[in-house]
C-alpha cells in the first residue's frame, strides 16, 4: 500500500546543527549491529567480471566498425594504382567488411554468456573462427552479387581477414574487460558506502524520536521509508533498476527530509510514466537528490526548492534535477556523488547516455540521458 509523503511540520531542536560528539562516527559503526550489516555487504558483494563478449552496446559498435573500415582502407593501399582504384577496392571491401562485422558482433552478442563461460583458449578459438565465418559470409553477399570486384577474389582471403581481424578485437575487448574491473569495482564500493551515511541516519532517528510523542502515526511513517532505504540499500539489486523505481525511492528519502526540514524544503514532480521503464543503474537519484538537499536546501535559513522531471525525448528518457542556489554557498563537497553517478552511467550505457550539469539563473541543474 502506498502512503502519501507526510506534510511538513517543524520539529523542536531541529536547528541543523553539526554532528554532536556523542553521537556514532562511522568508524564506530563495524562493532554495531548495523555497521556489521554494511560492513559484511561491502564484503560480500564484489562486482561481477565484465564478459569479454560484451558488444551489446553502441559504442563497442562503432568501435568495431571504424577499427575493421581503417585497416581495410590501408590494407588496399598497398594494392592500389591510383586514386580511383584504392576508392574502387575500398568500397569492394566495405560491402565484405560492414556485413561481416555486424554477423560477428550479433552472434557476439547473443552468446555473450555460454562464449564467455568457456576457458580462454576456447574463447580466442570461438572468436576467431566466428571471425572467420563472418568474413565469408561478407565475401559471399558480394560474389553471390556477381559484382565483377569479386570475381578475381578467393573465398582464403576474406576467411583469414576475418579472423584476424575478429582476434584483434576480441583482443581490445579482453583489455576493455580488464579496465573495466577496476572501474567497476571502484564505483561499486563508492556506491555501497555512500547508501548510509550516518549523519542522515542520526537525523531521521532525531526526527523520529521527536514525533513519537507528538505524532505517533507519522513517526511510524518516517521509519517505514528509513527501512525502506536501507532495504534496497542493503540489498543486491542487480545491474540495473527501471527509473520509475528509482523515482519511488528518491520519494522515500525526500519524504523524510521533508518532515525535518518542514516549509524550508518545497519539492515539485512533473513525471511522465512513459520514461519510467528506462533501465538504469541502482541508486541513481537516491545521491543526487540529497546533494540538491545538502548543498541547495540545507545552508539556506529560508529554504530551497528542488524540481525532478522525468520525460521522453527522442527515443530516450531524460531525468533532471535541479536546486535553488542559497547566496551563501554550501561547503564544497567532494564531488563524489556525481563522478560516480557519472562513472556508472558510462559503464553500463556507453555511449548512448548522457550526463551533465550546469548553474543558471540561480539553479544548479542535473540532467540524465538514458535510452529507452
Amino acid at each position: 500500500m502506498t502512503r502519501a509523503p507526510a506534510s511538513p511540520a517543524t520539529l523542536p531542536g531541529d536547528t541543523g546543527s553539526e554532528w554532536p560528539d556523542t553521537t556514532t562516527r562511522p568508524s564506530e559503526l563495524r562493532g554495531s549491529a548495523f555497521g556489521s550489516t554494511l560492513f559484511d555487504a561491502l564484503a560480500s558483494a564484489p562486482p561481477k567480471a565484465p564478459s569479454t563478449f560484451d558488444v551489446c552496446h553502441v559504442g563497442v559498435v562503432l568501435r568495431a566498425l571504424l577499427f575493421v573500415h581503417l585497416v581495410m582502407a590501408a590494407g588496399v593501399l598497398f594494392v592500389a594504382s591510383s586514386l580511383a582504384s584504392w576508392l574502387a577496392l575500398a568500397s569492394a571491401g566495405s560491402a565484405v567488411a560492414l556485413p561481416g562485422v555486424l554477423l560477428w558482433l550479433l552472434v557476439a552478442c547473443l552468446l555473450k554468456h555460454p562464449l564467455a563461460a568457456l576457458p580462454e583458449g576456447a574463447q580466442w578459438f570461438a572468436a576467431s573462427g566466428l571471425g572467420a565465418v563472418s568474413g565469408l559470409f561478407g565475401w559471399g553477399l558480394g560474389w553471390f552479387s556477381g559484382l565483377d570486384l569479386f570475381s578475381g577474389v578467393r573465398w582464403l582471403a576474406p576467411v583469414l581477414a576475418g579472423a584476424g581481424m575478429a582476434a584483434a578485437i576480441f583482443h581490445w575487448l579482453r583489455l576493455r574487460a580488464r579496465a573495466r574491473l577496476p572501474a567497476d569495482t571502484t564505483a561499486r564500493l563508492i556506491e555501497l558506502q555512500s547508501r548510509i551515511r550516518p549523519h542522515f541516519l542520526f537525523n531521521t532517528l532525531n526526527t523520529a524520536l521527536s514525533l513519537v510523542r507528538l505524532d505517533p502515526a507519522r513517526a511510524e511513517g518516517v521509519l517505514e521509508d528509513l527501512a525502506e532505504l536501507f532495504r534496497v540499500a542493503l540489498a543486491d539489486s542487480g545491474e540495473s533498476v527501471t527509473l520509475a523505481e528509482e523515482v519511488e525511492l528518491a520519494k522515500r528519502y525526500l519524504a523524510i527530509e521533508q518532515i525535518r526540514f518542514g516549509r524550508r524544503l518545497q519539492v515539485s514532480w512533473e513525471l511522465d510514466p512513459d520514461a519510467g521503464s528506462a533501465r538504469v543503474p541502482p541508486l541513481l537519484l537516491q545521491p543526487l537528490v540529497e546533494n540538491a538537499v545538502r548543498h541547495g536546501v540545507e545552508p539556506a535559513a529560508e529554504g530551497g526548492v528542488i524540481r525532478v522531471r522525468t520525460r521522453i525525448k527522442l527515443g530516450n528518457a531524460v531525468v533532471s534535477i535541479a536546486n535553488s542556489v542559497p547566496d551563501a554557498p554550501s561547503r564544497p563537497g567532494s564531488g563524489m556523488a556525481l563522478r560516480n553517478v557519472r562513472e556508472r552511467l558510462r559503464l553500463m550505457h556507453d555511449v548512448t547516455a548522457q550526463f551533465e550539469t550546469r548553474h543558471e539563473r540561480g539553479m544548479f541543474k542535473v540532467q540524465i540521458v538514458v535510452p529507452l
